[in-house]
């Protein structure tokens, strides 16, 4: 496989502890932060918010927290941790648009919730909610 760009988005999660209590405490401070953002931006009645919450936000926790060995699907990891596998996979990272991120930054303070966070760190761009890193996405192209 050769493509002329990679375009990596995640999940940054450090709930892939093979110990199940570090593992829920991991998970729950991600999952606490998915739904706190629901509950800042949503009517908790909100059809479509009952139906988000069951099938993606509740099955992966269940998946994490319950699911041992093969049965867990959900293995996330931090985009540290993507970082070291992409550069071992024989790609170099694309440095980011300062311009653009100012505007990504523009955009979000003006049309979003003040607690939504955009950031960059080494090539990442950083999505978040009161600090805490829930996506993050870069481009890479083969070294």
């Amino acid at each position: 496989m050769n493509p002329d760009i990679f375009v990596h988005t995640i999940v940054n999660g450090s709930y892939n502890a093979p110990f199940f209590l570090t593992r829920f405490r991991e998970a729950l401070f991600h999952f606490s932060s998915l739904f706190d953002i629901l509950d800042s931006t949503l009517p908790r009645e909100d059809q479509e918010r009952m139906m988000f919450e069951r099938e993606f936000f509740g099955q992966d926790a269940m998946n994490v927290i319950a699911c041992e060995g093969q049965g867990r699907v959900e293995r996330p990891e931090t985009y540290k941790q993507w970082q070291v596998r992409t550069l071992r996979a024989g790609f170099k990272p694309l440095p980011f648009d300062q311009e653009l991120m100012t505007k990504f930054k523009g955009k979000l303070k003006s049309c979003y919730h003040k607690d939504f966070v955009i950031d960059e760190d080494n090539n990442w761009m950083l999505q978040g909610w009161k600090g805490r890193i829930i996506f993050a996405s870069s481009c890479w192209v083969p070294a």
